[in-house]
């Protein structure tokens, strides 16, 4: 089609003219149309003059997340693995925390900095960092946990924890303590289990026995006080629990965190909510 259309205008015009009209329509390129992303930047209000406008990055999708920004002001990093990014419901959840975290963190920093200028105190940057993790990958649930560095001035920042788990077939994100009856009964199922594994841990960091008492870092602390996360050894069922707890919860600052795991018995799947029992197995 388009040769014939050719050698018809050139019947209609001289050589000359169809090379010089070829040659102006080879020059000829239309303007790039703007982008989602140039045009977010361009109205999305900026910052204070004390927080350096950050390199806008396209989140790809049905993919993970990895983001890090670094300024006078603040350090903000924050990611998610490509399993939950294939999930769209629970991708927007993640993003969703993702723009949370950040305003609270550009909001803090400020008003930090602002008061350690008011008082003639040098001014650190404030830090929020989350990578979440996939914990197991199960057909009807993905189970994921993250570790979280935040400072905001002091001698040193903290350490703490978060859990989440995307039911897929309800197509709703849930906490792991959500699918048993109660705190309490979960809390009563494993509390021996996770004392002795915690005190075996306290040693191996200790070096040296535990002399189980009433006195701060010696206690067996409650376990669903921490953040409980769901496992499995058998990629089809959880058969196992995991209890993240950050510093100062089970021993010293210099201890750092500490991770328990206990097994699925008979007493969990009795604290379990119904609906939830066939996701669950013994473990060993």
């Amino acid at each position: 089609m388009r040769s014939g259309a050719w050698y018809l205008a050139s019947i209609a015009t001289t050589l000359t003219a169809a090379a010089l009209l070829v040659s102006g329509c080879k020059s000829e390129k239309p303007a790039p149309a703007p982008s989602e992303t140039a045009s977010a930047e361009v109205e999305a209000p900026s910052e204070a003059a004390t927080e350096p406008a950050a390199e806008a990055s396209e989140v790809p999708v049905g993919g993970g997340r990895a983001e890090k920004t670094e300024n006078d002001l603040y350090e903000f990093s924050y990611s998610y693995p490509d399993a939950a990014g294939a999930i769209p419901g629970l991708k927007a959840n993640l993003d969703k925390q993702f723009d949370a975290s950040r305003a609270d963190l550009v909001s803090s920093a400020k008003e930090g900095q602002s008061e350690a200028k008011q008082n003639d105190f040098p001014y650190h940057a404030y830090s929020y960092g989350e990578e979440w993790k996939v914990v197991t990958d199960l057909p009807g649930w993905l189970s994921l946990s993250s570790e979280i560095y935040t400072y905001s001035g002091g001698a040193h920042g903290m350490t703490t924890f978060d859990a989440l788990l995307w039911d897929r077939h309800a197509e709703a994100a849930r906490k792991p303590i959500d699918l048993f009856t109660s705190k309490e009964a979960l809390s009563k199922a494993i509390r021996t289990s996770f004392c002795a594994a915690l005190d075996k841990a306290r040693v191996r960091k200790r070096g040296g026995p535990i002399d189980r008492s009433d006195e701060m870092f010696s206690e067996c602390i409650d376990p669903v006080e921490q953040v409980v996360i769901l496992g499995s050894t058998n990629k089809q069922t959880f058969d196992r629990i995991g209890l993240l707890v950050p510093p100062y919860n089970a021993g010293p600052y210099a201890e750092g965190s500490y991770e328990v795991t206990v097994p699925v018995t008979g007493a969990v799947m009795a604290a379990l909510k119904p609906q939830y029992r066939s996701s669950f197995s013994v473990g060993k």
